[in-house]
This record gives C-alpha cells, sequence and structure tokens, in this order.
C-alpha cells in the first residue's frame, strides 16, 4: 500500500469512528436499551476466521463462468460496544491478492446495519448495503454500478454452526428480478 493511500484509508475510519462515537453519545442513543434490537447481530463473529472464497472473475457477462480461488485469514474486531466492527481481510490465490476491509455501522433508528467493504488497492469505499438479520440469515441490498450500468447487491450470511459462517454476494443487472452470485466465502474459526 503506498503511503497516499494509507493516509486516506486513516483519514476516512478516523471520521467514521469520530462520527460514530457522536452518535454514541447523543440524547437519542443514550435513551436507548443497552439489549436495543439488532445491535448485537455481529457479537458471534468477532475472532479470527480462516477465509476460502471463490470470485466470479466476469459478474454478469456472456462470457463463461470463470471463478477465482483465494484463501486466508478475517479479522473481526468490536467498536464502541458492538454498535460498529471492521473486518480486516487478506486472502490471496494464483490470481493475486485482495487486502480489504468491512465496515459496519449500527443504525439504532431504523434497527438496521451497513456495511461497507473497502479495497486496500485503490481505498474506495463502495456503496453501502443495508439490513439485518432474520431467523440466523443476515440479508442486505444496496444499489452500485457495472461499467456504468446501474445494479442491485445482495449480500446473505449465513452460520451452519458456530464456528463455521458462509458469505454471498449477488448482483442483479433486472432490478433484483434475477440474481447472479459472483462472491462465495467459507470462514471457519481460528481463535475468538
Amino acid at each position: 500500500m503506498t503511503v497516499p493511500y494509507r493516509r486516506a484509508l486513516i483519514a476516512g475510519l478516523s471520521a467514521l469512528l469520530l462520527i460514530a462515537t457522536a452518535a454514541s453519545t447523543s440524547p437519542a442513543s443514550a435513551a436507548l436499551p443497552a439489549s436495543a434490537a439488532g445491535q448485537q447481530d455481529f457479537a458471534w463473529e468477532i475472532g479470527t476466521w480462516r477465509s476460502t472464497v471463490r470470485v466470479l472473475a466476469e459478474p454478469l457477462s456472456d462470457s463463461a463462468d470463470t471463478w477465482l480461488q483465494f484463501a486466508g485469514t478475517s479479522t473481526v474486531r468490536p467498536l464502541l460496544d458492538g454498535r460498529a466492527n471492521v473486518l480486516e481481510f487478506q486472502v490471496s490465490g494464483p490470481n493475486g491478492r485482495i487486502d480489504a476491509l468491512n465496515m459496519r455501522l449500527y443504525e439504532p433508528q431504523a434497527q438496521r446495519w451497513s456495511l461497507t467493504f473497502i479495497n486496500i488497492r485503490d481505498g474506495l469505499p463502495t456503496p453501502a448495503v443495508y439490513g439485518g438479520f432474520h431467523n440466523d440469515t443476515g440479508e442486505f441490498y444496496g444499489d452500485d454500478q457495472l461499467g456504468g450500468h446501474p445494479i442491485k447487491v445482495r449480500f446473505l450470511i449465513s452460520r451452519p454452526t458456530p464456528d463455521e459462517a458462509r458469505f454471498e454476494q449477488a448482483f442483479s443487472a433486472d432490478g433484483g428480478t434475477t440474481w447472479e452470485t459472483n462472491w462465495l466465502a467459507v470462514d471457519r474459526r481460528i481463535r475468538r
């Protein structure tokens, strides 16, 4: 990572932390009970995980599906009493390396989470996806662009066992009528 990217990333994360800290001391959030619905949804994920990842090389294209393979670790750290967390993601494979952050913030008024993925290669955040957990499955939706065209994004999280988690991202070019999965990750716990 070059110095300008590091400075931009540190400045951006510092700003997010300051905003979240200011929000956590506001009168509205002070009135919320500690057990506000959803704010501990990611408590199970705190710790370090072995990650295996498959990424579709050219999503939403007419080309034959080519999946890229990666393996490495992800580490999830809590922030602000569980109302936010950051996931550090480092995987590599024959086609390169992915170093990224996923910043997750809980919005108590909306009782939902926002998940923002930041690829360290360019230091730019993707548009957030929003949602929460229902019946032990996390569902998050958002809008983005691919090749200059608007798309919908769906991100699903499931936990087959307490020490295994599955993450699936899909894109839709038709407003959510059909979805194409382009990211599959399986995490297995290394340590809490």
